[in-house]
């Protein structure tokens, strides 16, 4: 059995990690710290469970193996570091930290350990995405020029997302670094880590982050990656779409089904059934515990994201494309 700290309350997600400690059977909740007390007592009588008002001292009890990050972004650092270095394993919330620099440091202490990290990256393992990778893999779509993936709600404008996620320190920006997370990733698989990003932001409601976000990730063969993401559309649905020499694929537009055009196959549109979905991160990373093993791709992936926001945040501060090589590790 894995004992689980949780640490921290902070992000909207942290309920859902709970529920999938408790869900799984080789996982159990044995202690909350939260950075701010009164939060962390009431899930921990909420839960049943001690609340440890240090950190240190809940990195180094004995009954607790590996913790579940949800603390604020700009926390990751710090909690992560110390958590490695006290042996515990990590499950975190994206983004892994809002630098590269701060990641690789994270990813130090690590290896340095030799705990096993995993980042939750949901989108990776439904089954749309595996559907998508196998008609790349195929090659039905000829060669890839363009991606695009769009995913927006009404957190600002219906004023359901808590206030804090409004915050530039806490957070590390807006709707890009949060909910584009999700498009910037998908982009990254299907097409590779871009050469440069340029991004712009928009501030629809005046919060002190972006609402309203678009990245424009450029390569060196001439295709194209647009990530879009937002705080400010009602009925906006998750949308990705892929063209290439040969073919278009289509998923989203309105309904969650997967569309595909190709010269290969013949005339007119066609719909592809999806793949299973493959096992939550949560409950890949418990394997890896386990089993001794790696998420490599999932820790990878997490790195190019880290990589792709600082790149856009740059971009959209600084008014200019970023080369992706000229990041500071």
């Amino acid at each position: 059995m894995i004992r689980i700290g949780m640490i921290s309350y902070w992000h909207v997600h942290s309920e859902d990690y709970t529920k999938q400690v408790l869900d799984n059977p080789q996982t159990e909740l044995a202690a909350i710290w939260d950075e701010i007390p009164e939060r962390g007592r009431e899930k921990a009588e909420k839960y049943g469970v001690p609340f440890v008002a240090s950190l240190d001292e809940l990195l180094a009890r004995d009954d607790i193996d590996a913790v579940v990050v949800d603390a604020p972004t700009n926390l990751h650092r710090d909690a992560m570091v110390r958590a490695a270095r006290a042996g515990k394993h990590i499950f975190t919330e994206k983004v892994v930290a809002p630098t590269l620099r701060e990641v690789n440091e994270i990813l130090a202490a690590v290896r340095k350990a030799g705990v096993k990290l995993a980042v939750s990256l949901p989108r990776l393992y439904d089954g749309y995405t595996r559907t998508i990778l196998r008609v790349l893999e195929e090659g039905t779509l000829g060669r890839l020029t363009l991606a695009r993936v769009r995913l927006s709600h009404n957190g600002a404008t219906a004023g359901w997302l808590p206030d804090h996620f409004y915050s530039k320190e806490q957070c590390g920006g807006g709707a890009l670094i949060d909910l584009g997370c999700h498009p910037v990733y998908l982009v990254r698989l299907f097409l590779g880590l871009p050469d440069e990003v340029s991004a712009r932001f928009g501030y629809v409601t005046g919060k002190e982050v972006e609402d309203n976000a678009v990245a424009v990730m450029t390569y060196a063969n001439g295709a194209i990656g647009v990530a879009e993401a937002g705080f400010v559309n009602s009925h906006s649905p998750f949308s990705i779409e892929l063209h290439g020499t040969d073919g278009t694929l289509l998923f989203g537009f309105p309904e969650e089904k997967l569309l595909l055009r190709s010269s290969r196959i013949g005339e007119g549109w066609r719909e592809i059934p999806l793949e299973d979905r493959l096992p939550f991160a949560f409950d890949q990373w418990v394997k890896h515990v386990q089993e001794g093993t790696e998420a490599a791709e999932n820790v990878e992936l997490a790195v190019d994201l880290t990589k792709l926001m600082e790149a856009a945040n740059l971009s959209a501060a600084e008014g200019r494309a970023v080369r992706i090589a000229d990041l500071k590790g």
